[in-house]
């Protein structure tokens, strides 16, 4: 794999910031296997966490016998469990995402790669797919720090989607729904989307509502789209089905466009804090890093 390429998603100064975080989810998911992770719930570890009394069934390992001499009653020791997370990034790569200085599509791969290396190095299951890939194109089960380089190769390898008179664009709702059929472990979903989708965005986002996960929505639009540097007449197409717009673009025109704007961010902004669910609004020109350490660390995705 190209160096470049590598440096452009992890750069030296992102990966001194990223040894020292960790992921956190708010819900207790039980894991397959053993991990690093400090579970809510009450295991087998060496790390103590409280006592109980005894009941019929428990393990009489766990007993604390010199709790029993002295008080006459049988007491049973709680540690801490420690579990694996499911950590899935899911890559919103329609044609709308390849736009922007760098464009939307770059920096959600460089941000899904600084989130999957925090969890490769806690040990914690990543996992990184599209939103295009159909119900049996899992993208591969990632673990441990040994990964970090087919991580960076499977994110290398997504490109914009490809549209053909056969196969048009991949509607938003269509992708979250696949996903959810591919994947039914429990854990962290952090979809990394321009929200732009005709039908809208609120079917597809409930769908993560009925999935049961912790999810985290990063809305990722450019400065061009945030702020609009254009003037006279001009004709917009629209990438993905092509649709055609003459307009005259003139200050009046200009506040319009930024009122929808504001209230389509907004709209999705209270649609997902609702449900239960993490906004963030990202704007290509804000440093990786600073989303990361700032941004998801306030929102509790990191520690």
């Amino acid at each position: 794999m190209s160096t470049t390429n590598t440096s452009k998603l992890l750069t030296p100064e992102l990966l001194s910031q990223l040894e020292r975080l960790e992921l956190v989810t708010r819900k207790v998911f039980r894991g397959r296997m053993k991990g690093e992770r400090r579970s809510k719930r009450k295991g087998q570890s060496v790390e103590f966490a409280d006592f109980r009394n005894y009941v019929a069934g428990d393990d009489l390992r766990l007993l604390d016998w010199n709790l029993y001499a002295r008080l006459d009653k049988l007491i049973i020791k709680l540690f801490l469990e420690e579990e694996d997370l499911h950590f899935y990034t899911l890559i919103d790569s329609s044609l709308s995402m390849d736009f922007g200085s760098p464009t939307k599509l770059e920096y959600a791969k460089q941000l899904a790669a600084a989130l999957g290396f925090v969890g490769l190095i806690r040990t914690d299951r990543v996992r990184i797919e599209t939103l295009s890939q159909g119900v049996g194109e899992r993208g591969p089960i990632l673990r441990g720090r040994h990964s970090v380089w087919r991580m960076l190769e499977h994110l290398n390898a997504i490109q914009p989607d490809t549209i053909t008179a056969e196969k048009g664009p991949t509607p938003l709702a269509e992708g979250v729904k696949n996903f959810c059929l591919r994947n039914a472990g429990k854990g962290i979903v952090v979809l990394i989307s321009d929200l732009m989708d005709k039908a809208g965005y609120e079917q597809a986002l409930r769908y993560f509502v009925s999935h049961q996960v912790d999810c985290f929505v990063i809305h990722v639009l450019s400065q061009e789209e945030l702020e609009p540097d254009v003037q006279g007449d001009l004709k917009l197409v629209d990438c993905e089905d092509q649709d055609e717009a003459e307009i005259t673009a003139s200050a009046p025109l200009i506040n319009r466009y930024k009122q929808t704007l504001n209230a389509f961010v907004a709209g999705a902004q209270e649609f997902c804090t609702k449900r239960g669910m993490h906004y963030i609004l990202a704007n290509n020109q804000m440093p990786v890093q600073e989303l990361v350490a700032q941004h998801l660390r306030r929102r509790g995705l990191v520690r």
